[in-house]
């Protein structure tokens, strides 16, 4: 008897060698004379890229220099999708000076004007607060530019609920309280329509057709039914949300280091991709090296080596020729079950049934891993596939490699040999 290991996604040689010694040191002491060996194909059949990167903007640094504007407003987009109130959060806590801590009463920059001393008047920023809450939560479609261009972006849907999370934030409320003079109100209507707007982009999410001139038009129109005329958050808020965007979202870190990220991700994506256009390539390899020793094999495949072993096993069984001393499939870590659901196995169609001479399978997987998955399930009555959960009570993505130091899974495929008599 022996064991055939064939590793997973994004594994080269140096990898590699590290797992297999812990699968071969744990196989050998429980199968004492059992051939434990590898079939390594990451350097041979993984994904490099072939130009160099050529492809990928950002590959190569290009001149230094400022940064880019539209760089910074697109970061200052992204908070805001993230925390629609963040600017109105700034302009609460720091914004301006609230009413009562004037510091010195001479001062005539304070910035209280005579709305305060006035009986009866309402503070600037409450009745631009009175406005947001008087806006139409449904503009019509046509005959206004605003409801028109609710509609054309997709954000109609979500701007009602988009008012109501803005007009009826504590934010908002202790915004509008601080905001005293037109000045103040003015930045406090941008910072609303910003608000607003970005709700309902958040609440859209890909279903919204939005540019970033409408979006822009979209905040300018909202602000002007607000009383202000700032097409650009005001200067407080932008002192302290613009450089504290550019450092914390992820958009500006992906633009940088777009080139190295990718270079990075190839082996793991890349192998995915190579092996759904020339996955016939890594199966006839595979196929050679169970093939030349006709002794009984247990086959156990990680992640995408389970996927081609999977494809393999069920294309040689409906040809009638299924592969010599194949006894026992194992899979590890494995998206084979989920990629059958989908429709993307190659060897298999939704709902059809494993092949007569598919051996017998056990699929092995950690809830926390989300590249494994359950194949029991998805072959209903199929007594040849049993799954069995590992638990590295590790989280995502060390818990991907975690299962080749777990007891269980050693413990689970003896089982899964002796009900299989292979010896």
């Amino acid at each position: 008897m022996r064991f055939l290991f064939v590793h997973g996604t994004g594994v080269r040689r140096e990898r590699h060698d590290r797992l297999f010694a812990q699968v071969r040191e744990r196989l050998a002491a429980r199968f004492p004379g059992a051939a434990v060996e590898s079939c390594y194909w990451g350097d041979r059949f993984g994904a490099t890229l072939g130009a160099g990167g050529a492809s990928v903007p950002g590959l190569r640094p290009g001149p230094q220099g400022t940064p880019d504007p539209a760089d910074a407003e697109t970061a200052e987009w992204a908070l805001l999708l993230a925390d629609p109130l963040c600017e109105l959060r700034v302009l609460a806590e720091a914004g301006w000076a609230a009413p009562g801590d004037r510091g010195d009463a001479d001062d005539e920059d304070a910035g209280y004007g005579d709305a305060l001393a006035m009986p009866g008047v309402r503070a600037a920023g409450a009745r631009v607060l009175a406005l947001l809450e008087g806006l139409p939560p449904a503009p019509p479609p046509t005959g206004d530019e605003l409801g028109a261009l609710l509609h054309g972006t997709g954000l109609a849907a979500g701007f009602a609920a988009a008012l109501d999370t803005a007009a009826g934030s504590a934010e908002a409320a202790r915004a509008a309280a601080r905001a005293v003079d037109e000045q103040q109100a003015r930045e406090l209507a941008t910072a609303l329509a910003r608000a607003v707007t970005a709700a309902a982009l958040a609440a859209a999410t890909d279903e919204a057709d939005c540019t970033g001139a409408e979006r822009d038009r979209l905040v300018e129109l909202l602000t002007t039914r607000l009383g202000g005329d700032g097409r650009v958050p005001g200067a407080r808020v932008a002192a302290v949300l613009g450089r504290l965007a550019l450092r914390v979202t992820t958009q500006p870190l992906l633009d940088a280091r777009r080139g190295s990220l990718t270079v990075g991700a190839t082996p793991v994506l890349g192998d995915i991709l190579r092996y759904q256009s020339r996955g016939h390539e890594l199966r006839d390899f595979l196929h050679a090296r169970i093939t030349a020793d006709p002794g009984p094999t247990v086959l156990i495949g990680h992640s995408l080596g389970g996927i081609a072993l999977v494809d393999l096993l069920t294309l040689a069984a409906a040809r009638g020729e299924a592969v010599p001393g194949a006894e026992l499939l194992v899979t590890v870590g494995s998206q084979a079950p989920f990629l059958y659901e989908l429709g993307a196995l190659t060897a298999l169609e939704p709902g059809a049934k494993l092949p007569y001479g598919f051996p017998r399978w056990l699929n092995v997987y950690d809830r926390h891993d989300v590249l494994s998955y359950l194949a029991a399930p998805v072959f209903p009555g199929d007594v040849r596939v049993s799954d069995h959960e590992v638990r590295s009570r590790q989280p995502f993505p060390a818990c991907h490699s975690a299962y080749w130091k777990q007891d269980s899974l050693y413990e689970r495929i003896e089982q899964a040999v002796n009900e299989a008599e292979i010896g």
